[in-house]
C-alpha cells in the first residue's frame, strides 16, 4: 500500500513556455497515484503572482517550508544554465537528506560517442554539447539521479512511490 508522499517540484517558473511545461508535466505526475501531494511553485499565488507583491523573504520562506516537508524534489535542470531558484532549491534538498530526481532532456547531450563532435572540442569555442554546472549536478547524484525523458522520471517516480530508493533506481 502506498503511503502519502510530499513531491516538491523545482522549475522555472518565468516565461509561458515554463509554465505551461510545469503545468503539464505535474498533470502526469499527478495522474500516477491520489496519494500524492505535489507542490507547484507557480500554483502559490501568494508569493508567484506577479502583478502583486511578495519580498525576497516571503518567497523564500514559503517556498524552504514546502521543500523541508517533500519525501522527493522533482528537478527541471533544462535553460542555458540550471535556473537559479531551482539550484537554490536543490541545496536545501540536499542539505536536508531530501531525495531529488532532475529531468535534463537539452538534446544537445546526444551524439557523445559522435567522433566529429568529440574533435570539436579541441577547438576554442565549438563545444557541441551543453554544460550544467557540476557542483549542482553533484548535489543532486549525491542525493538521487539526473534522468532525460519524461517517461524515466514518471518511472523513477513510480518506484519511489511503491518504496524504492532513488539511488538504487
Amino acid at each position: 500500500m502506498t503511503t502519502s508522499k510530499h513531491i516538491y517540484f523545482a522549475a522555472p517558473l518565468f516565461a509561458q513556455s515554463d509554465l505551461l511545461y510545469n503545468q503539464h508535466l505535474v498533470k502526469r505526475i499527478r495522474e500516477l497515484s491520489s496519494a500524492l501531494s505535489i507542490y507547484l511553485p507557480q500554483e502559490n499565488a501568494g508569493i508567484n503572482d506577479k502583478s502583486a507583491y511578495a519580498d525576497s523573504k516571503m518567497i523564500a520562506l514559503a517556498d524552504t517550508e514546502e521543500v523541508l516537508k517533500s519525501d522527493l524534489m522533482i528537478a527541471l535542470l533544462d535553460g542555458l544554465t540550471i535556473d537559479a531558484g531551482v539550484a537554490s532549491e536543490i541545496g536545501v534538498a540536499y542539505a536536508k537528506g531530501i531525495p531529488i530526481i532532475g529531468l535534463y532532456t537539452d538534446s544537445r547531450q546526444q551524439g557523445a560517442d559522435n567522433q566529429q563532435k568529440l574533435m570539436a572540442l579541441q577547438t576554442p569555442a565549438e563545444n557541441q554539447f551543453h554544460y550544467l554546472n557540476l557542483y549542482t549536478v553533484g548535489l543532486i547524484k549525491l542525493n538521487g539521479e539526473i534522468v532525460n525523458t519524461e517517461e524515466a522520471l514518471l518511472e523513477q517516480i513510480k518506484s519511489f512511490l511503491e518504496g524504492s530508493d532513488v539511488h538504487d533506481l
